[in-house]
């Protein structure tokens, strides 16, 4: 199934942002997602991170879906409040892949390109890892493969220092610290980068009875995760930024070694962790290079 993409995509900031609202019935529930393109194009899943949701890849979709794919963004376990289960080990990795296997089987997709931001990266490493069979391509977004990751969270004292906020995320009073004042700290997460009506819309969701705690608790279920996940075997591009003040140099340069696919580096200069929303133009364009290249 062939990429119908124009030689020179109309940059993703001149693009019209229109996507289509759908929910996505699993065993798991309903999940709600953004869609754009003909349902007979190339499928593209593209998974969110914290503390966002599917309108992060809003500029994507426009791009996307005016190439002739089928691109989907779904509101992820916690996000949509139709598949938001109460207990922390419901969000263990091992279910969230399974909800990416279950929407792709929703579609009758035997194989589909999947991209990932933030968390939403580290689910896509570990699906195509887990199943490279069933992914086409892997597109990653400022989350290193969680191999290199996790060793430099023990052995680089870099790494460890910008990832202090984690064990802050799984306290008991994360909630309450990160809404108080008008959600003061939450709001203070997305800076710079994000775009202030974005902004305004992941806080109205997360300050919604139960949605931050479902999305802090993607954090708290980590001790339930395997401690590897293998190397990648698909085509995979990695794109990390210099400014991102969560994710080290070290890990970003080891991932290398642990895909044994076709592998392509990004780093994007002076660009902070959000780079689906602060640089569209460039990240899509590297998107859209990627699947061109690997079309079978």
């Amino acid at each position: 199934m062939a990429l119908c993409s124009p030689s020179h995509p109309a940059p993703a900031s001149t693009v019209t942002a229109v996507a289509d609202y759908i929910q996505i019935p699993t065993p798991a529930g309903k999940f709600d997602a953004l869609t754009a393109g003909p349902q007979d194009g190339r499928p593209v899943l593209l998974l969110h991170g914290f503390p966002e949701a599917a309108v992060e890849w809003s500029e994507q979709l426009a791009v996307l879906g005016g190439a002739e794919c089928f691109a989907v963004a779904p509101d992820q376990r916690g996000y949509s409040p139709g598949v938001r289960p109460q207990q922390v080990s419901d969000y263990r990795m091992t279910e969230l892949v399974d909800d990416v296997l279950a929407i792709a089987e929703h579609f009758g997709w035997d194989r589909f390109d999947l991209v990932g931001h933030d968390w939403g990266a580290v689910v896509a490493w570990t699906t195509a890892a887990a199943h490279p069979e069933r992914i086409r391509t892997l597109t990653a977004v400022s989350i290193p493969h969680p191999d290199p990751f996790n060793a430099a969270l023990r052995e680089d004292e870099d790494q460890a220092t910008r990832s202090a906020y984690i064990q802050e995320f799984r306290s008991s009073t994360a909630e309450k610290a990160l809404l108080a004042d008008n959600a003061k700290k939450l709001r203070r997460i997305y800076y710079p980068g994000v775009p202030e009506h974005h902004v305004d819309d992941y806080v109205q969701r997360l300050t919604e009875p139960g949605a931050l705690t479902a999305a802090l608790n993607w954090y708290r279920a980590a001790r339930y995760n395997s401690r590897e996940i293998g190397p990648v075997e698909v085509p995979t591009l990695f794109a990390w930024s210099t400014e991102d003040v969560a994710v080290g140099s070290t890990a970003a340069l080891a991932t290398a070694d642990h895909v044994t696919g076709p592998y392509r580096f990004e780093m994007l200069e002076d660009v902070s962790h959000w780079i689906p929303e602060e640089a569209p133009d460039t990240f899509t364009r590297l998107l859209l290079q990627h699947l061109l290249a690997h079309q079978t």
